[in-house]
């Protein structure tokens, strides 16, 4: 379960990442949008910081998508990485 999490992570990191550079910002730019720290904005990026819900409110404002987008990058990512269809696999 803990390898999941940290390929769940890393999937919702991308998925944060691909967006942002879609939308041409910078990181240190999303962090000032979002009122996060650039460093917590690179350590979700890379999967080693677990955003919050309230986080993942505040990345997904900044970048002018709705959070839900952002998981479902996220889910299609992770699956591709796996091989499965959605988080249950």
């Amino acid at each position: 379960m803990e390898a999941d999490l940290k390929a769940i992570s890393a999937a919702f990191g991308k998925a944060v990442k691909l967006r942002r550079t879609e939308i041409d910002l910078s990181q240190e730019a999303l962090a000032d949008a979002a009122g996060l720290a650039r460093s917590f904005v690179s350590g979700i990026e890379r999967g080693e910081a677990k955003a919050s819900i309230g986080s993942v409110w505040k990345l997904a404002r900044a970048l002018d998508c709705q959070p839900s987008a952002l998981w479902r990058e996220a889910e299609r990512i992770y699956a591709l990485k796996k091989g499965v269809s959605g988080l249950s696999g």
